[in-house]
């Protein structure tokens, strides 16, 4: 497996906390890594994998291990619910794990994406297909549903305000077939009519435009300084210096400049929708 899919379980605290009590507890009762996947019911490659940090713990194995060792207070489900409270639960590029909880603090987020729907507004089904792209089989499930959990801010009591501009290919683009992307397009309409949300669109009729250089986000804060958040394919990058903030601000603000009104992106979606 390359390296990148285990450096954010690697540097988690929380997933090394987890293995490293395993291994004592286990190597305290005098059982090889194979004998205790054996009394618990897992593979043999099983424990190896959650003692290297090479794979998240699953709640299942958190309440296997409680119940073999006797732990007091729930010891391992109560360290797994704390890595999927903090979102490490799947194989996530470094750097994404803590956009994604300055994402749910945020009072609003300004997205820019030029090749693809963003992660907060995509279909279930729109979803698999981005991941069945780039990722083994066995993690689709759970890098969906990942993605899902993440979208809760949008129906949060006090949901941030949202900003997104795609390029017109972005949606066009044929992910998944017709059917799929009907059923995205469609949900982008209903995302569009929300009171919090403004969604435009700049039209492939435009020439050479800012958002030609790469998808960003900038994320703005009533009580800290505001974010820009840049994901390249390996690995993301959170960054607060103000200078590099106010160049994410001013793009955005060019690209919005070079895209259709929230109206006129409407009635485009409608078209889409519509086979146009």
């Amino acid at each position: 497996m390359p390296q990148n899919e285990h450096s954010d379980f690697t540097r988690d605290p929380l997933i090394r906390a987890f293995a490293t009590l395993m291994r004592a507890l286990r190597e305290e009762r005098g059982l090889s890594r194979t004998h205790l996947a054996e009394v618990l019911g897992f593979g043999p490659k099983w424990i190896e994998k959650v003692e290297r940090c090479e794979s998240p713990p699953s709640e299942e194995t958190a309440d296997a291990l409680d119940t073999f060792f006797k732990t007091t207070g729930r010891a391992f489900w109560v360290m797994w619910r704390e890595i999927k409270r903090e979102g490490k639960h799947v194989a996530l590029p470094p750097g994404f794990g803590g956009f994604v909880q300055r994402e749910a603090e945020a009072s609003e987020l300004w997205i820019f994406e030029a090749l693809a729907i963003t992660g907060l507004f995509q279909t279930e089904e729109y979803a698999q297909e981005m991941f069945r792209a780039g990722r083994r089989a066995g993690d689709i499930e759970q890098l969906v549903a990942s993605r899902l959990e993440r979208q809760a801010i949008l129906r949060a009591d006090a949901p941030p305000e949202v900003v997104a501009v795609f390029d017109e290919g972005a949606i066009r683009r044929p992910i998944g077939g017709p059917d799929v992307m009907k059923s995205q397009v469609a949900h982008l309409i209903g995302l569009a009519q929300e009171p919090n949300i403004t969604l435009q669109i700049v039209p492939s009729t435009k020439g050479a435009y800012a958002g030609l250089t790469g998808n960003f986000t900038v994320l703005k804060f009533i009580d800290a300084p505001d974010m820009a958040y840049v994901e390249g394919y390996a690995e993301g990058h959170l960054m607060e210096h103000p200078s590099t903030v106010r160049t994410h601000t001013l793009r955005f603000s060019l690209i919005r400049g070079a895209a259709f009104s929230a109206d006129e992106s409407l009635d485009l979606l409608q078209r889409i929708l519509e086979g146009q």
